[in-house]
């Protein structure tokens, strides 16, 4: 192959009680990159449509990372494009930077006939994720190379484990046209945290781990809570505690901060339900006047995909 178009979804970060450690890949939003050899030893980047990035080649998430993996190969006399149309709007908090990230490594490693694994090239990835966030967490980048619910054991080492994902499982995403940078609302973020808040989370993570594979959606609702994250980042939020209310009220199973946000997730069991919330949500966001988009997924248990 000399070029090759690839889908690179969204995702959901932390899922609440997983703050760096979890990560839900969307199968209904994502960029689209195509990536092709060219003649000269480069990396080039251009954008055919959608959101504009840096064109920066040493700060862009793609580049960046699809650097990391030729540094990590042998020395080649051809170099590649990389042509983005990005749906994805960045500091959305639905892993605009992990799509870009991920995207890149996935389609060059093909071009090169796959010299390395999908665990491998989170690695690479992770590159492009601290270039856009000044911090290394393979959260996003991990549900989108590796589909479906991931959780990231060490971020170091990056021992990540893929997790079940129920089969009824469906995520109403409503995302405020704002932007919150990752950097930014990571700062924000208390510094020291009780013995007590840290028990209660670490407890909502595993009955959470335990509740996906058991595939008992009351365990999930009563383990989709944050009380390290989501006091202090939905603070930047508009109407976050209204929303969250409406959707428990209407069929929701757990809401919560998709990311760094401003993006925010409902999980719900089966589409009717999620899509019930999707437009109650959106009842009342347009009696605000607020602007905003949405949208309803099934776990995208396949991840990153040549189209």
């Amino acid at each position: 192959m000399k070029s090759i178009k690839v889908y690179c979804p969204g995702s959901v970060a932390n899922l609440s009680c997983g703050f760096d450690i979890l990560g839900l890949c969307l199968d209904n939003v994502g960029d689209e990159m195509t990536v092709s050899i060219i003649n000269e030893p480069v990396l080039k980047l251009d954008f055919c449509d959608g959101y504009k990035v840096t064109s920066d080649i040493k700060k862009n998430a793609a580049t960046v990372s699809a650097n990391a993996l030729l540094k990590s190969y042998k020395k080649l006399d051809f170099g590649f494009n990389i042509s983005i149309n990005k749906k994805i709007k960045p500091g959305s908090g639905i892993g605009s930077s992990a799509a870009s990230s991920a995207g890149s490594v996935f389609a060059i490693n093909k071009l090169l006939g796959e010299p390395f694994s999908k665990m491998e090239l989170i690695k690479f990835a992770s590159e492009g994720e601290f270039a856009c966030t000044q911090s290394y967490h393979a959260d996003n980048i991990s549900a989108v190379l590796l589909g479906g619910i991931t959780l990231v054991r060490d971020n170091t080492t990056l021992d990540i484990v893929r997790l079940n994902s129920p089969i009824e499982l469906f995520v109403t995403i409503i995302h405020p046209q704002i932007e919150i940078k990752t950097s930014d609302s990571r700062a924000i973020i208390g510094r020291k945290i009780e013995i007590s808040k840290l028990t209660e989370q670490a407890s909502n993570l595993g009955a959470l781990i335990s509740a996906l594979y058991t595939e008992d959606y009351e365990l999930i609702s009563r383990s989709i809570k944050d009380i390290i994250a989501e006091p202090y980042r939905s603070e930047l939020i508009p109407e976050f505690n209204n929303l969250k209310q409406i959707a428990l009220e209407n069929g929701s199973i757990g809401f919560g901060i998709s990311g760094s946000g401003p993006s925010m997730f409902s999980l719900s069991k089966g589409p009717e339900n999620a899509n019930k919330v999707k437009r109650k949500l959106e009842d009342y966001l347009n009696k605000k006047n607020l602007d905003f988009k949405s949208y309803v997924s099934a776990v995208n248990d396949e991840g990153i995909k040549i189209i």
